[in-house]
């Protein structure tokens, strides 16, 4: 993906009364979860959690598109080796965990599998000689499961090669598209950049979520 000082995916909201209007509900959406007792509230999670849901005409399990992880990464073993001279090969192992806790019954049973593709910009500044700051942002892209009780992934190597090939078309139709210029202020500062779309979540020429590049 595109090279930059700093890149990120956001939501932009058009008007200031909408953002006003959904802080609100979001405000009040987390008053009323608090004042649910733990217990109860564990149990709704897990529940939904495990139902079937539909999005744009796929039905999935999980966690609901919309909602979000955090995570904490232990020390990890990054390596890399110089292909040419603008090109690298990466390989990265750690184990990451939760910063709170899972509710009970939620959550695919241990032992179960996924097999990720990550399109992402790194972004790195040199502190010192052995120094560097790092940020990773992008999209990550499931292309196969393995359940905790089977031998065989969900999908084959050459259908997880094919979905592939679709997500990398996609994000080249993706890049090709007008960019929306961006200016917005943080912290009493000016930032101005640009939003090429994510394709996927564009529905009736509408795009949901933009891949944000800032100068």
């Amino acid at each position: 993906m595109m090279t930059t000082d700093t890149a990120s995916k956001t939501r932009i909201p058009t008007k200031k009364k909408e953002v006003k209007a959904t802080s609100a509900i979001k405000s009040a959406a987390k008053k009323k979860e608090a004042a649910k007792p733990a217990s109860a509230a564990g149990r709704d999670l897990s529940k939904t959690y495990n139902e079937f849901k539909q999005f744009e005409g796929q039905q999935y399990m999980g966690m609901k598109v919309g909602r979000s992880h955090k995570w904490y990464y232990d020390k990890g073993e990054w390596k890399e080796t110089k292909i040419t001279p603008d090109l690298w090969e990466i390989s990265y192992a750690v184990t990451k965990r939760r910063t709170g806790k899972a509710p009970e019954g939620s959550g695919v049973p241990v032992g179960t599998e996924y097999h990720w593709y990550i399109l992402a910009h790194q972004n790195v500044k040199k502190l010192n000689a052995n120094d560097y700051t790092t940020s990773l942002t992008g999209l990550k892209y499931k292309l196969a499961h393995k359940r905790a009780d089977k031998d065989k992934w969900s999908t084959t190597p050459k259908t997880q090669k094919k979905r592939l090939v679709k997500l990398l078309q996609d994000l080249i139709t993706q890049l090709e598209k007008e960019p929306v210029l961006i200016e917005m202020e943080y912290k009493s500062k000016t930032y101005k950049g640009e939003g090429i779309p994510i394709t996927q979540t564009c529905r009736e020429d509408v795009c949901y979520e933009l891949d944000i590049t800032l100068k």
